[in-house]
């Protein structure tokens, strides 16, 4: 049987969801990104901050009038202008109010507005806000038709799309914002420089904005640290960053000691945190150089770092603190903006003043045309005040005889709607014989400024004039001499902070180190007797296999039978309590393959390792050093061998040693043996049966000696060895008399 599949109700839209999803999710994306997110070149402004100050200035919030709770002007902007959260419009009202914020804070907050330990602002019913003179000059030429207004989002009220003032607020206040699939941030610069390189680029267009500004200049000060060449690639694509520091000083005290005191702390990091996060450092011992760290702030930023000795070079405690903790940032530069068409693109500096200069052009040029238009309507109403009073009488009688004044003067004067209806409405005290005089004053003065307006809108050479000097008025608003203007942030080059040494991160402690034969580690504190029964107590079935001293800053070496060394640091060992771990848990070694050698590698020089089929080289004790715990191959023994010694050798060792299964003993010159990073090595002794059975380098002068076992601790020394000496690679000849019948040096 047939189905008719029925019609979608009106309404309703057939569509295949990805199509609908990705229109949806575009439209989304697009108000993010042009509506909310991103600035604008021209002014520098989100909506949101925009539609702020326009509500603080249409309730007169002037930075000379009275201020007004904030709860009022964030319910003038959400019911108005913004139709969003309230609490979102408040945290960028508190913003724009904080110091530490923004360079050049454009709210005057009254009331706890937060701070720069990280507190929240208290309430907007409890806080009170009015306009700085920086948002005055921003706004500037709003009520003389400098910028296009448009309709509010319900269509009762208007705003203006952009603010027109000569402050150059994008860089000077910078901005950050995530949209949908870009993001913005751009750091805050100094004025006075900005404005400087404004003025420079509208008598010459070539000029290098770089010439003027240093860099960034944060509100909380601080050193920014980058190379001139760094900083310059970063202003020409407009994406990097800039490495920021605390600015800090040594303070000596008497009898020699010292501590460190910060008074400034990179832009962004909350103090509170801050302080938490260099305490952890000192709670986690990862950093037992510095002792304390004290917050003796009021107004002014006071961190105290004292540190563990009087001996402590300070350069390498900053150079340690710089690299873990927040007392060195990077800021980063996305200067990802929207254009005068509303597109987003990353601009370079050059192309962001460029933009800014431009727009000032435009608000120039609408200004005069509107002040044009203003003077050509008084000149209208003061032409037909003048004819008035040339015909007063005249004009008196018409008033007073007919019945409609209006048209009989506009007739009989020849006179606009404007002008008879002004005439009509002047008052009686007007109709003084000074008051003539006053209009043909005034109508020569807007006359000759009418002149001067055509002829500057004519040419671009006196546009240019106009505009420097606008421009160098604002400049010296915010000059360097201001409390202001004073730039904050030093620019001084330096190199990044050291690796710190690994004995300054850890507290160095004895301890002893002890692996068994099963492969348990554990590490005890301090250096105990190894010859104690009750120091080398193990599982059951267990035993001793490597005991040594060590400190908690040595690194350890551990060798297997496959050729590869494996790093373990002292510090991260087990405690003594117990048994230990099994070491085989830290690093990734099979459990089948066995330990050849373990030891201290911290004041290793060179190592003699050899296999067991008589190959061997002589590795700087550093090229073994594995950074992860797979490892790292050293030696690749042939099928059927075995990484079998692994040997410290001796300063100022100049021969080696070795004895095979066979229990024949070559001596050759350490110089013959060759040195390696990783490989099978050469052949220290030949064999026709069996393998190697030991090997050690020594001084020749001193001879070979060896232990004559037992608990006499005799030892014999063979001083006369020329009898064993031959090249290396040979097969030797039988030890001297005595030697140990484990064949073992």
């Amino acid at each position: 049987m047939a189905t008719d599949f029925a019609e979608p109700p009106i309404g309703i839209l057939d569509a295949p969801f990805d199509s609908a999803l990705s229109e949806r999710y575009l439209v989304y994306a697009l108000s993010t990104i042009t509506a909310r997110s991103l600035p604008d070149v021209r002014d520098g402004l989100k909506p949101v901050h925009r539609r702020l100050l326009w509500a603080m200035r249409l309730l007169r919030l002037d930075p000379s009038s009275g201020y007004k709770k904030c709860a009022r002007v964030v319910g003038d902007v959400i019911g108005k202008y913004h139709p969003h959260g309230d609490q979102s419009v408040y945290d960028a009202m508190v913003r724009l109010a904080q110091s530490f914020a923004l360079r050049y804070p454009l709210v005057d907050g009254q009331g706890n507005f937060g701070n720069i330990d990280g507190d929240n602002a208290a309430a907007y019913r409890y806080t009170e806000a009015r306009l700085t003179q920086v948002a005055i000059d921003l706004m500037d030429g709003l009520d003389e038709d400098a910028v296009a207004f448009r309709p509010t989002y319900n269509g009762e009220e208007q705003e203006p799309e952009l603010f027109p003032g000569m402050f150059p607020n994008l860089l000077a206040n910078g901005a950050s914002g995530i949209a949908v699939g870009m993001a913005t941030s751009i750091p805050p610069h100094n004025a006075a420089e900005l404005l400087d390189a404004a003025i420079a680029l509208v008598d010459n267009p070539a000029t290098d904005p770089l010439t003027y500004v240093q860099g960034p200049d944060f509100p909380t000060g601080g050193l920014m640290v980058d190379g001139a060449a760094a900083v310059r690639e970063a202003y020409a694509t407009g994406r990097g960053s800039f490495r920021v520091r605390c600015r800090w000083t040594v303070e000596r005290e008497k009898g020699g000691g010292w501590q460190i005191v910060v008074s400034e702390i990179p832009y962004g990091v909350q103090k509170g945190k801050l302080i938490e996060q260099i305490a952890a450092l000192i709670n986690d011992k990862k950093f037992p150089i510095l002792s304390d760290v004290r917050d003796e702030s009021d107004e002014v930023i006071r961190l105290v770092l004292e540190p563990r000795s009087r001996t402590v070079d300070p350069q390498v405690l900053m150079d340690g603190l710089f690299r873990l903790s927040d007392l060195e940032t990077r800021v980063p530069l996305n200067l990802n903006v929207l254009d005068r068409t509303r597109t987003p693109r990353v601009m370079s500096l050059t192309e962001a003043l460029e933009a800014w200069v431009e727009h000032q052009f435009v608000v120039l040029r609408r200004r005069t045309e509107h002040r044009l238009a203003k003077i050509a309507d008084r000149l209208e109403l003061v032409a037909g005040y003048i004819i008035a009073f040339l015909n007063l009488d005249r004009v008196i009688e018409i008033i007073r005889t007919e019945d409609e004044p209006k048209p009989v003067m506009m007739a009989e004067f020849q006179l606009t709607d404007r002008q008879a209806e002004a005439i009509l409405n002047m008052r009686l005290r007007s109709l003084r014989r000074l008051e003539e005089m006053e209009l043909k004053r005034e109508q020569d003065a807007l006359t000759k400024e009418q002149s001067e307006l055509q002829a500057l809108l004519g040419s671009d050479a006196r546009q240019r004039t106009r505009m420097k000097k606008e421009l160098t008025k604002v400049r010296d608003r915010y000059g360097p001499e201001t409390a202001l203007g004073k730039r904050r942030t030093t620019i001084e080059e330096a190199a990044p902070a050291r690796e710190i040494p690994l004995e300054a991160m850890i507290e160095r402690e004895p301890i002893t180190v002890i692996l068994s034969q099963r492969g348990w580690i554990r590490a005890m504190k301090g250096h105990v007797d190894l010859a104690s029964a009750d120091t080398l107590k193990f599982k059951e079935g267990d035993g001793p296999a490597y005991a040594f001293h060590a400190q908690t800053t040595d690194k350890l070496l551990l060798a297997a039978e496959n050729g590869r060394f494996y790093t373990l640091a002292a510090d991260k060992l087990p405690g003594g309590r117990g048994f230990g771990e099994p070491v085989r848990a830290t690093i990734d070694l099979d459990g089948n393959v066995g330990i050849v050698a373990f030891m201290s590698a911290t004041r290793l020089g060179k190592l003699l390792i050899a296999a067991s089929d008589g190959r061997g080289f002589a590795v700087a004790a550093s090229d073994v050093i594995a950074e992860t715990r797979k490892g790292k191959t050293v030696m690749t023994p042939r099928p059927g061998a075995k990484l079998m010694l692994v040997r410290p050798i001796p300063d100022g060792a100049d021969y080696v040693a070795a004895i095979g299964d066979n229990r024949k003993m070559v001596v050759f010159p350490l110089s013959e043996l060759a040195e390696m990073t990783r490989g099978q090595g050469v052949q220290l002794q030949r064999y026709r049966d069996g393998g190697l059975s030991d090997a050690v380098a020594f001084r020749y002068a001193d001879g070979l000696s060896w232990s004559m076992g037992g608990e006499s601790g005799r030892v014999r020394t063979e001083s006369d060895l020329s009898p064993w000496r031959t090249a290396r690679g040979a097969a030797g000849r039988m030890p001297p008399t005595g030697f140990p019948r484990n064949n073992r040096f």
